[in-house]
């Protein structure tokens, strides 16, 4: 095979890192290089693009180590039996590229993970040998984001806490039957465990020592971890409840849902669900009200057919179609909770609403300029001079928000 030049690996290994959902930088200590000392940032100038509260991602390099891999998971396409092109950089290859895509203003920080070369532990130790030269040689105050392998020793993902904003270890896939049949290598217990120990490596951090100074910053912007959907016929009731299960478990900053997509030369009969990306869409829905809106996943499946969401509408919208006996909701007497489920009333809106009644009875008007989505809401609230009358019981509501079908062409 002919030797790859870094513009040939990066191309490689930058396309294969895609599949890795879990790259955002929410809740890191502020650190930056003002007046001269060490090189990026997490605030401030010089960040190409910032982390923004509905979600968007900021700007990384986000790439594997190498996409060779031991590991034969039928899901993946980096898998030891698949027949990708493969590269593989090494350790001072992705410290040149990192601090020169920063110099450069392309990148806020890096988001690397790897196939498994050799074995767990000498994988894990290249990467932490990575975070480290970023840190202490180049002194880099830039986010770094580490997918940490949860078979490596214990002590090399405790190097990489200290060095790394955030860790993440994948549990793959929502159920522990859909691992072992999918991803035989790997073992569903050993990821909890592994995810345990970081969770409580973190709570440790935060304990004054004897000195009374706190320990040192570990893993500061928390763990999180990805299902991938559809790869093994788990459907979106059990998905969530899977979600749950980790975010109470191990107090997760997020779940990442990455949608399957069929491996070109796999052999597996894997169960792909279309279409993979509205459905990983909806699922990033309903995470969003569980984290924010205080719907339980029981809630929101209990709104689903076979436990399946709803691709047409969004889970929100489902849930209150199915539930119409608690609507019209009487926005200038609701508490904040049931405000919080009307369709078309986002946290900042309800907040508004909140404060704008303390003032008086609200109207349809009100709603309007407060920045509610009104034509969402109108059929599930009553306001001052507003009642929907018998439109909240209508047969053609869902109609009335289901996307109008489409003509697809023939040529």
């Amino acid at each position: 095979m002919a030797k790859m030049n870094l513009q040939e690996k990066l191309a490689v290994l930058s396309d294969a890192a895609k599949y890795d959902a879990s790259c955002a930088s929410s809740g890191t200590t502020r650190r930056n290089s003002a007046g001269g000392k060490g090189l990026g940032s997490t605030e401030g100038s010089g960040i190409c693009h910032a982390y923004t509260p509905d979600g968007r991602c900021i700007s990384l390099l986000k790439i594997l180590m190498t996409n060779f891999c031991i590991y034969d998971c039928a899901y993946c396409i980096n898998r030891v039996s698949s027949q990708v092109q493969r590269a593989r950089f090494t350790v001072e290859e992705v410290v040149h590229l990192t601090t020169e895509f920063y110099r450069r203003n392309y990148i806020e920080g890096l988001f690397l993970s790897s196939g498994i070369i050799k074995s767990p532990d000498d994988t894990m130790a290249d990467m932490v040998r990575i975070a480290r030269e970023l840190r202490e040689v180049h002194h880099f105050r830039g986010y770094i984001h580490l997918k940490t392998i949860p078979d490596a020793a214990p002590e090399l993902i405790e190097q990489a806490g200290l060095l790394a904003d955030r860790l993440s270890m994948n549990m793959e896939l929502p159920t522990d039957a859909g691992l072992r049949t999918y991803a035989p290598e790997k073992n569903a217990e050993e990821i909890r465990r592994a995810m345990g120990r970081v969770h409580e490596r973190k709570l440790a951090a935060r304990d004054q020592t004897h000195s009374g100074r706190r320990g040192a910053k570990f893993a500061p912007a928390g763990q999180s971890t990805q299902l991938i959907v559809g790869a093994d016929g788990a459907n979106d009731a059990t998905i969530l409840q899977s979600s749950t299960r980790l975010y109470s478990s191990y107090k997760l900053k997020r779940v990442y849902y990455s949608a399957f997509s069929p491996i070109p030369d796999s052999t597996a009969a894997l169960p792909l669900i279309k279409p993979p990306l509205v459905r990983e869409h909806r699922l990033y829905q309903a995470d969003w009200l569980m984290r924010f809106y205080g719907y339980e996943a029981t809630e929101i499946a209990s709104a689903t057919t076979g436990g399946m969401l709803d691709l047409t509408v969004d889970p929100k919208l489902a849930w209150a179609l199915a539930n119409r006996q608690v609507f019209p909701v009487d926005v200038n007497r609701a508490g904040k909770e049931m405000l919080l489920r009307v369709p078309g009333f986002g946290t900042k809106s309800v907040a508004r609403i909140l404060s704008a009644r303390r003032n008086g009875a609200l109207g349809y008007g009100d709603l309007t300029r407060i920045g509610a989505l009104v034509n969402k809401a109108k059929p599930f609230i009553t306001t001052r001079d507003w009642s929907p009358g018998s439109m909240t019981d209508a047969e053609n509501l869902r109609a009335r928000f289901a996307p109008k079908p489409e003509q697809l062409s023939l040529l």
